[in-house]
């Protein structure tokens, strides 16, 4: 039975030390937006797939201005489309899309197809990042469209993001419950100024006994007796799953520091039990608002600023305390699942959770 569904934190629950901005979320960073178009069908296919759009500086600049950003890959079994130029350039100028593996196809020439002038815009590469959700959504179905990425693209908002079995995550699994898309933001001071650090999921990893919140072993505390495991798990060839994560923040760094910032997320993977076993693919990338580059006007890009590197690190502790609250949020909003060929996902338990960590 499905269970009221609240974040980490209304359960009492807080991880790391650092504040957390208004929304808790990736759209703490001013300017950026979230969106969602989720499929759920079950006829003529069963479907638990979406779309889930992120819009480094919202709707109204997606296609004229661009930001330094970077990358990471933990363990490089998944796709992330547009990163050659990205790590070329260390610029991004297209919306962040992620979806599920057989969807990055139609969502990548969805978002071109968007695109506001074609003829004359260069340089955008869209990135397309996926996790596989064909365990509960059926892969043959091929169900997403433009239409899709429009309707994501379209209700991208700043402020509250829906999270759980939304957009992207809708058929998503981590560490053996019901998962999907997470997010949390945390606020920090570099050289006297307060900055932004938000992160936001797509998780689909793991394994139950595995998992940990706070670094109390929940997952070893739950067994299968208690909330079954998914029998995915029992079927030979079927691979471990992934987890895409997208960082932004409003501080002024360039696209190498980017790639560091992007780098440190792992870490709160690890803290919540992601090995990057073999069969993974963990991506993360991660955005700079503090400097806009206007990819429309000729001449120099001026007036940039960069924090030394030395002033760097409350970023860092930003970044793994947002994705590890993240991923647990994911699991947290997620609600049990029954999809493709009648399998079920169950969602975490949260006053079980509760009681664990609160007998630690």
């Amino acid at each position: 039975m499905t269970s009221k569904r609240v974040r980490l934190r209304e359960l009492g629950i807080n991880i790391g030390s650092l504040p957390i901005g208004t929304y808790n979320a990736i759209t703490d960073v001013p300017g950026v937006e979230v969106g969602h178009a989720t499929v759920h069908e079950d006829t003529p296919s069963v479907l638990r797939t979406g779309v889930t759009a992120i819009l480094p500086l919202g709707k109204d600049k997606v296609w004229s201005h661009g930001v330094f950003a970077g990358s990471s890959v933990f363990n490089g079994y998944g796709e992330m489309t547009g990163r050659g130029w990205l790590e070329e350039a260390g610029q991004l100028s297209s919306p962040i899309l992620l979806t599920s593996y057989y969807g990055v196809g139609a969502v990548h020439r969805g978002i071109n197809k968007l695109c506001d002038d074609k003829d004359t815009h260069s340089g955008t590469h869209p990135i397309v990042a996926e996790t596989w959700d064909g365990w509960l959504s059926d892969p043959n179905a091929f169900a997403l469209t433009t239409e899709h990425v429009a309707q994501a693209m379209e209700n991208t908002r700043p402020g509250h993001v829906d999270e759980g079995c939304v957009g992207g995550g809708t058929g998503m699994v981590c560490h053996d419950f019901k998962a999907g898309i997470g997010t949390s933001s945390r606020q920090v001071s570099v050289l006297g100024k307060p900055y932004t650090v938000g992160v936001l999921v797509q998780a689909n990893y793991g394994d139950r006994k595995d998992f940990r919140v706070n670094g109390v072993p929940v997952g070893l505390q739950i067994p299968a007796t208690e909330v079954p495991v998914p029998d995915r798990k029992r079927v030979p060839h079927v691979e471990d799953g992934s987890i895409i994560i997208v960082i932004a923040t409003d501080a002024p760094i360039s696209s190498k520091q980017c790639d560091r910032l992007a780098r440190r997320a792992t870490l709160g993977l690890g803290r919540t039990g992601g090995f990057g076993h073999n069969g993974s693919g963990d991506y993360a990338i991660a955005f700079s608002t503090g400097n806009t580059l206007k990819l429309r006007k000729e001449g120099l890009h001026e007036g940039l600023k960069i924090i030394p590197e030395k002033d760097i690190n409350p970023l860092f502790h930003g970044v793994v305390e947002a994705t590890e609250e993240a991923i647990v949020n994911s699991l947290c909003m997620a609600v049990t699942t029954q999809g493709y060929k009648g399998r079920v996902v169950h969602e975490l338990p949260l006053a079980r959770m509760t009681d664990i960590l609160n007998r630690k």
